[in-house]
């Protein structure tokens, strides 16, 4: 058993070049995280995280704002951490799910939302987790990632890549010289965010327009850009609406405007289309559909499946 002494807490703000859009919404900075463990034995580790709030909770974004709904989440981050001082652990998945109640218990009362996403704490808990592997793996003598993995994980995490593509992330406020800067550079795989509130009164409708507008501008502009990496040659789009789509009617119109200007074909992953709970089969639409936010666990993803998903995006 590990058993830990000491831990500790701490976040720099980092502004951002420009206002980064996705979700419905901006966000301006991020909060870089650390946390800090110490064993008995005086073995130590340190975990770093990104602060996403938007990504975790967009409630919890619209009514605590930028640096409410940081400020919050780093309390969590901060509760948990003092929760470790004096716990012994044989392994960090067993920790974490041993801490995880009282911690998403403290955490609804911080944000003062009692139906909290789980999402926003684990998120909170991402440098908990990356310190604990760390403090695990020194006491253990591991120094190597595939020694460090359970049985029960090593078919799924032990395959290597050979190649790794770079993906930009083409946000709301990005603009076509930007994009296509980026295509000139030797990006080939656009992941383009959806869902934008153009008028910030959150109509649906606006919704739907501003994004068949985004995808002609952009598709308008890629039409006849090539790349060695595609079968057909052509640039794939990767479209996030991070659940801001609140029917499958909504998202048909979206996929049958790509369609209509000869985009279909190069839209090759819709990543979380419905908000959280929806409950919406995904399997007949014509394009593949994955999973992020509502992934929390293994049950959710069986979940999923059985709605239709085909995917789920680890981030």
């Amino acid at each position: 058993m590990i058993k830990i002494a000491r831990t500790g807490a701490g976040f720099e703000k980092e502004r951002l070049m420009a206002p980064f859009g996705f979700k419905g919404g901006y966000v301006t900075s991020t909060w870089q995280v650390s946390v800090y463990v110490e064993s008995q034995t005086g073995e130590k580790g340190i975990g770093l995280g990104l602060q996403s709030v938007l990504w975790s909770d967009e409630q919890v974004f619209g009514k605590m704002k930028e640096a409410g709904g940081n400020a919050a989440m780093f309390l969590i981050t901060q509760y948990a951490a003092e929760r470790l001082e004096g716990m012994s652990f044989e392994n960090p998945i067993q920790l974490l799910d041993e801490i995880f109640p009282a911690v998403y218990e403290y955490a609804k009362v911080v944000t003062g939302k009692k139906d909290l996403r789980k999402t926003f704490v684990l998120n909170a808990l991402v440098p908990i987790d990356l310190t604990l592997w760390q403090l695990y793996a020194k006491e253990q003598g591991i120094t190597d990632f595939d020694q460090m993995l359970p049985d029960f994980a090593k078919m799924a995490l032990s395959c290597h890549q050979e190649k790794l593509a770079a993906i930009p992330l083409i946000t709301y406020g990005m603009s076509v010289e930007e994009i296509r800067k980026e295509v000139e550079k030797g990006s080939f795989f656009l992941k383009i965010k959806i869902g934008c509130d153009p008028d910030g009164d959150k109509d649906p409708k606006k919704m739907l327009e501003w994004d068949k507008n985004r995808l002609t501008e952009i598709h308008w502009l890629l039409k006849d850009a090539r790349t060695p990496y595609t079968e057909n040659g052509k640039i794939p789009y990767y479209l996030d609406a991070n659940g801001r789509y609140e029917s499958k009617e909504q998202i048909l119109e979206l996929l049958e405007h790509a369609k209509k200007i000869h985009a279909l074909d190069q839209i090759i992953l819709l990543e979380e289309p419905f908000k959280e709970g929806s409950d919406i089969q995904v399997g007949d639409l014509p394009v593949r559909v994955a999973a992020d936010e509502s992934a929390h666990s293994d049950k959710d993803v069986a979940h999923l499946i059985e709605l239709g998903y085909k995917e789920c995006v680890v981030q």
